[in-house]
């Protein structure tokens, strides 16, 4: 599975951004969809995510300003009332399986910078 990533850039606090995700491959293999940042000196941690069957979960730090949607192979990121905080590298991954292994896909990353 190959997931390419769009959207991103430079945006004043308080503005809105979108990321979108598209996957290509075997995405029957997938379960799972969602979206990672990482600031620089920090680790990778997940944003939001959706798997098969349930509803979205969100980082306590974007609840409420951040709104993950998946269509197929396709998953969206839309990032409203942003703040220096959210500034990072922002990843795209996939939750991948046969029904007996497990494996993830990467994007290649994309900036999100909010500064004024």
């Amino acid at each position: 599975v190959q997931l390419v990533e769009s959207g991103g850039g430079l945006v004043q606090p308080g503005g809105s951004l979108s990321l979108s995700c598209v996957a290509s491959g075997s995405i029957s293999s997938i379960y799972a969809m969602g979206w990672y940042r990482q600031a620089p000196g920090k680790q990778r941690d997940v944003v939001a995510h959706i798997r098969d069957g349930t509803f979205p979960t969100y980082a306590d730090s974007v609840k409420g300003r951040f709104t993950i949607s998946r269509d197929g192979a396709t998953v969206s990121l839309q990032m409203n009332s942003l703040q220096p905080e959210d500034t990072a590298v922002y990843y795209c991954h996939a939750g991948l399986t046969d029904g007996t292994w497990y494996s993830d896909a990467w994007g290649q990353g994309t900036q999100v910078t909010v500064s004024s």
